[in-house]
């Protein structure tokens, strides 16, 4: 199975972060105080809409030569839409 080359970056860089999520529930445990868990929270609170536009970006400037302009433009409406949707 061949696998793209930006699907495969795309995807590590989701495992990593699953991976990072994963140590910091972890880290909560270890250091059993609400103080410190929500320090860690707020850190990962931090990294996700990064994770988010970097993975956005990677796909999107992938596909721009594949599809239409009108399409790309829906996607990127889509992930600004999303990028506003939840912020505060």
């Amino acid at each position: 199975m061949s696998v793209d080359k930006t699907v495969f970056i795309m995807a590590a860089i989701r495992l990593v972060y699953a991976g990072l999520m994963l140590a910091a529930g972890l880290l909560m445990l270890r250091y059993n105080t609400v103080a410190q868990a929500l320090r860690i929270n707020g850190l990962l609170g931090l990294m996700g809409p990064f994770i988010l536009i970097t993975v956005s970006v990677l796909g999107i400037a992938d596909m721009a030569g594949k599809v239409s302009i009108s399409k790309l433009l829906v996607i990127i409406t889509g992930v600004i839409l999303i990028m506003y949707g939840t912020s505060k």
